[in-house]
Order: C-alpha cells, then structure tokens, then sequence
C-alpha cells in the first residue's frame, strides 16, 4: 500500500461512568482507514461488543474527523459519528457539517471514544491541555439553543465547538440526532439517542493542536473552482432537484402513497430561496450551499429545509406552505431530531388519523416525540416499531425510513436503500446522482432497472465510504475525480476505493453477527424488477454469501471475533 494521508493523534477514550480517560495508538488504524468513517468503523468492530445494547453502557461512540480538516479546501467542514444505532440496531455512521471539525482536530486527538454510562448528566470538555467532567443537572430536558446559551455563557465555548443533544435525545427517541453549531446533525440513525443514553449533554472540543499534515496544491483548485462555480445548490441546497424529482413522478407524497404532489411549488427550490435572507456554509467552504432562512411575519428562522426535509414534512405530509415545514425543521433543530425521521413518523400518523395537512398537528406530534408525551411515546420509536399499532404501511428499511429519492422511479437507487448497512439512507451510495441524472452524460445510467448495477454501486459506496473518512463533502462530486483523490490522499485511487470497501465490510460484517443477512437487504415494501437477481449479484461483486460476509472476505487486519471479545478498557 502507499503512504496514503490520514489523520494523526491518539485515541482518546472517555469513560463517562468512572470519568476516567485513557490514550491510545492508533496509528496503524490510521494508515489502514484514513480517518472518519473508515476508523470509526475499525475500532468500533473492535471495542465494541457484537451484541451491545445500542441504549447501553457497552455501546460506544466514536467522533473522528479526517486528514483533510487541517486543509483550507472547500468541501471539508464535516466529521462522523460512529456507534450501534438504536433505529437500525446495526453499526452505523452518522456525518455532520457545520464547523465542529477544526476544533475538533484542535485537540490534538485523532478519535474520541465516549464509553460507559454516567447516572448525573454530564457536559464533557476536551481540550488539548485536558479533560474536564462537567455537572450538569440544570440542563436536563434543556433544548439545544439553551444548552448552547449556557456553555458561552459559563464558559465562554462557541456553538461550533459543541456536540449537544436535545430533550429528544435525553428521552431516547430512537431517531434523536446530536447537534453541532446549533443547526448541523449527525442526523440519522439515533446516535443522539445512544449519547443521551450515556447521561451527556454535551461534548465541547478545542485547542491549538491541530496536527501538522501537508495537503496537495490542488486543494487550492478545487477550492477556487468551489467559490467562482454558479451552481443552483448555492441559492437552493438540495431540495433544488425537487421539481425534477416531481416531474419525474418521484416525490413521495402522502405517506408515499403518491409520487407527485399537487403542491410542490409551495415547498420546492424557489419557495426556500425566496425565504433565504444570507450565504450559508461550513468550516472553510467557499461553495456555501447552506440555506439560512426567515419569515419575519412567523417569527421563525431556521437553517433549510433541505430537500429531505421538505419532502418528509412537506409533501409527504400534504402541507404545502414552505414556512410551515420551516416551523418543523426548527422544532426538530432545537429538540435534536433527525428531521427526516420526525417528518415520516409524522407522515406515518397523519395517514393513520387522515390528517394530511394537518399543520397544527404536525407541530404538536414534533415536540410530543421529543418529550415522549402522549401518542409521542409510540412515534419516538420510529415507523419500523410503531407502523402495525398505527396500521399504516412500514416504510423503512432496517429500521431506517425512506429519505425522497424514490426507488420506485429510480430503481438502482431502490436497489441501494435495500442492501445499504444503514437502510434506507440516500447517502449511503448516492446512486440518485447518477439516475436523475445530476452528472454528466457519459456517467449517468437508465433510471428503470436493477440487473448490471451491482457493480456500480459498490463502487459507489466505496467511494462515499472514502469521503466519510477523508472528510469530503458529497456535494464536492462536480470537482472531485480519481486524479485529485490520488493527488490529495497521496495514494492511487484503488487504493483508496479499497479503504471505503474495507469499511463497507467491517460494517456488513458486525451487522452480521447481530443477526442481519439477506432477509434483511430484502425488506423494501415494493417490488423492483429482478430484485433477487440484482441482490446476487450484488453479492457477488463484494464477495459476500448470501449477504453475509465469509471470514476469508475480511480485511487481513482484522480478527472475525473481535467484538466478541471487545475490550473493557
């Protein structure tokens, strides 16, 4: 293998139960994984027990950040957040934006393991100087602005050095998100859930100890190109492709019991950008796709909604009033939701009750699912639990509900939210990219079908896989390609690829000793053309049986029983 950039520093546990920290060498890790995504999942198949309790003192979190953020580069404002999830019971990897990256490498540590469980709540600091265990009863059922009012207030630590959870976390919603720089998450999956679990409130980073990492000239091209380019996302965000997705009958709506919505030019790219009041962007990003936005008359301001977000709480929940659904963005950003869940669980019940429409309601069942109040106490647990009691339709995957781009349409992408470790998770592969298509001809593929697909899409998770431990931004695709991968990550590009499909495995292969296999990858409530073919297919390219992966397909740096026997240190 060639050198290949990662992140340096140690790993830094802390053991919020006895409050304790320990260092440890990673570096071996680090050169096999990058940084991110790739280490978070390396050590966490290694310290974590297979069958730890996602809401238990025995999982563990892991917030690890990348080479790249010591790097003035567009595209690099981001981190992961790696433990068991409480929505989908398997590993899963969260990713945030924001600003919380370069603080983070501030502190000199390459990884932060949170273990253990503590019984007072807790905000912890890490610095570069040291570790301080902070009590923090006042805070409890706090929202994420009033946490973050009290840690500048006290202590004089900014909103972009923060990890908060909401009441939603503190109340083990299984979809609670853990915010940063007030308005970012580490969105799906729950892990703010699994933090709240653990008794902390907070985690705050800092210091001047960033390390020394030479990044590659081209940094500075990409860059450039990032602040001159005139892309529709720096006026729109995401939910820019909502009139296409519409157009092209692939709009969940309803309950995705329809695929268009009647009143999409109410909630699409125009009715966001007509609310948007300043740019908006993360740690070192020129591109600034960010959607700050405000309705006076409403007294609401927000940061979105995003395409998701506006599907989930918009369309799919037959409102059509842009400031509504940045009502509900707001709510689930001071709560600690991951809005796309709280927008389908909501859609879930509104269908249950035919209340599609139902503004007022919508807002009430928010902040009901936060506190767990009411009819909130069943919908905290996410569509996967609560659909048969709400005798509604169970769209999720693995626990994990449908973000907007419909499979139904986009079959490839079908395909992808079946057989992603995390469910179903546009991210994970970003296969829509290249169905709607949003690259270039030469790059895009048929959107009907799923045979002779297998192998792009692993070769897009990989990818995806390698920019979660890079941190890269997805949005960078228009100005990423192998030459600059290699260029930057000092590496060839398979090489890199080799690392996302290493941690595609090492994630397939924990979730395998929890129980997941094909029966899993086939729990999409529609039909795909040729799904059982597709999926062997599938299998085929990442040389798993059956959706299982066999010992020999393991990476040689790593032993098949190794959560099994998870340390306890």
């Amino acid at each position: 293998m060639s050198r290949m950039l990662h992140s340096q520093g140690p790993l830094l546990t802390l053991d919020v139960e006895d409050r304790s920290t320990a260092e440890t060498d990673i570096e071996d890790e680090q050169r096999r994984y990058i940084g991110g995504r790739g280490l978070g999942t390396r050590l966490a198949h290694e310290r974590v027990p297979f069958d730890a309790d996602p809401l238990g003192a025995d999982n563990r979190l892991y917030f690890t950040t990348g080479p790249l953020q010591v790097s003035n580069m567009s595209f690099t404002g981001r981190m992961s957040c790696t433990g068991v999830s409480p929505l989908t019971d398997g590993l899963l990897s969260s990713n945030a934006g924001g600003f919380m990256s370069r603080h983070f490498a501030g502190t000199g540590y390459g990884a932060v393991e949170v273990a253990g469980a503590s019984d007072d709540l807790l905000a912890v600091h890490v610095r570069d100087d040291g570790v301080t265990f902070e009590e923090v009863p006042a805070l409890a059922g706090a929202t994420v602005p009033e946490t973050t009012a009290y840690l500048e207030e006290e202590h004089d630590i900014s909103p972009d050095q923060t990890a908060v959870v909401g009441p939603a976390g503190e109340n083990e919603v299984r979809f609670a998100s853990i915010m940063t720089t007030e308005d970012r998450a580490f969105g799906r999956g729950g892990l703010g859930a699994a933090l709240g679990a653990k008794g902390v409130k907070a985690l705050t980073f800092g210091g001047d100890s960033a390390p020394e990492i030479e990044v590659s000239a081209t940094q500075q091209d990409i860059h450039r190109e990032a602040a001159t380019d005139d892309h529709i996302m720096k006026r729109q965000g995401t939910v820019s492709v909502m009139d296409l997705a519409n157009e092209m009958n692939g709009l969940p709506t309803r309950y995705f019991a329809d695929q268009q919505f009647e009143g999409v030019e109410g909630i699409n790219g125009a009715a966001v950008e007509s609310k948007k009041y300043k740019k908006g962007t993360c740690s070192a990003c020129a591109f600034a796709c960010k959607l700050p936005t405000r309705d006076e008359e409403a007294g609401v301001e927000t940061e979105g909604p995003e395409f998701e977000v506006a599907m989930a709480f918009g369309s799919n929940s037959g409102v059509d009033d842009i400031v509504e659904v940045m009502k509900s963005n707001e709510q689930c950003d001071n709560y600690g939701l991951d809005a796309i869940s709280a927008g389908n669980t909501v859609a879930a019940y509104l269908a249950s009750e035919d209340e599609f429409g139902n503004e007022e309601l919508v807002h009430d069942l928010v902040e009901k699912i936060a506190r767990r109040e009411g009819v909130g106490d069943l919908l905290a647990e996410g569509i996967d639990r609560a659909h048969e009691q709400l005798g509604v339709e169970n769209w999720s995957v693995k626990g994990m509900d449908f973000a907007a781009h419909e499979g139904r349409v986009l079959n490839g992408q079908g395909l992808s939210y079946a057989v992603s470790n995390r469910g179903a998770d546009h991210m994970y592969a970003t296969f829509y990219s290249v169905e709607y298509p949003l690259v270039p001809a030469d790059q895009a593929l048929d959107p009907e079908g799923t045979l002779g697909k297998a192998e792009r899409l692993a070769h897009r998770e990989n990818l995806m896989a390698l920019n979660d431990s890079g941190v890269v931004c997805k949005f960078s695709r228009d100005y990423m390609n192998p030459e600059r991968y290699a260029d930057l990550f000092e590496a060839d590009f398979e090489d890199l690829l080799d690392v996302g499909r290493r941690t595609v495995t090492l994630e397939r292969h924990f979730n395998n000793q929890r129980g997941f296999d094909r029966a899993e990858d086939q729990g999409l409530p529609y039909d795909l053309p040729d799904f059982e073919q597709a999926l062997d297919e599938y299998y085929e390219q990442r040389g798993w049986e059956d959706g299982v992966v066999p010992d020999a397909a393991l990476p040689d740096d790593v032993s098949a029983s190794s959560g099994s026997q998870a340390a306890g240190d």
